[in-house]
C-alpha cells in the first residue's frame, strides 16, 4: 500500500525529512541545558544516536515498508556522519577507520537501548548513564524522557511517521520531573 511512496524523489524527501527531524530533536538545547548531555561532539553524537535509535527501532517493528524505510534512514544517518567527519578535517584515509568506530558505537547503543527499553526503567537508566554520561551522572530523568518518547513512537502508525512530524513536541517525562 505504501510502496509507491518509497521510490525515487518521494523516498529521498521522506528520508531527508526524517533525518532532519532526528537531527533537530537531537540538537534541542533542552537536552544539553536541562538533561545535562554534554554540549560537545561526544554529547551531540549521543543525543543524535539516541533519537535515531528510537525512530529506527519503531520503523523496524512495522511490516514492510517499515524496515526498508529504517534501512534507508540508517544509510542517510551514516552519510551524515561521513560528511561531518570530513567537515571536521578528518583526512580521506582516516574516514573509513572513524566510520567503523562510529558504526560500532551507534549499533551498540541502538542494541543497548532496545534491550533496556524491553527490560525496564533501571536497565534504561544504566544504559543511558553508561553511554550518554560516561557513568558520571544519574540518568533517571533522561530515562523518563526516553520512555515517554518511545511510548509516543510506539503509538504512532507508519502513516503518521511518514506524514510527520515525528517529534511534534517534547514528550512529558512524568509528574515527578524536576
Amino acid at each position: 500500500m505504501f510502496f509507491g511512496l518509497f521510490r525515487g524523489a518521494a523516498n529521498r524527501r521522506l528520508i531527508d525529512r526524517l533525518h532532519s527531524e532526528i537531527v533537530a530533536a537531537g540538537r534541542d538545547p533542552v537536552l544539553f541545558l536541562v538533561y545535562g548531555i554534554g554540549d560537545d561532539i561526544d554529547g551531540r553524537f549521543e543525543s543524535l544516536a539516541l533519537h535515531a535509535a528510537l525512530v529506527l527501532r519503531r520503523l523496524g517493528l512495522f511490516p514492510s515498508p517499515g524496515p526498508e524505510i529504517a534501512q534507508d534512514l540508517a544509510d542517510a544517518l551514516f552519510r551524515h556522519f561521513d560528511v561531518a567527519l570530513r567537515e571536521m578535517g578528518v583526512a580521506d584515509v582516516g574516514v573509513p577507520k572513524r566510520m567503523k568506530a562510529i558504526a560500532e558505537a551507534f549499533l551498540g547503543r541502538a542494541n543497548a537501548y532496545d534491550r533496556a527499553l524491553r527490560e525496564g526503567h533501571a536497565a534504561l537508566c544504566a544504559a543511558l548513564s553508561r553511554n550518554v554520561y560516561a557513568g558520571r551522572r544519574d540518568a533517571d530523568r533522561l530515562a523518563r524522557y526516553v520512555e515517554a518518547l518511545d511510548k509516543r513512537l510506539a503509538g504512532a502508525t507508519i502513516a503518521e511517521l511518514i506524514e510527520g512530524p515525528i517529534f511534534a513536541e517534547r514528550p512529558e517525562e512524568g509528574n515527578d520531573a524536576t
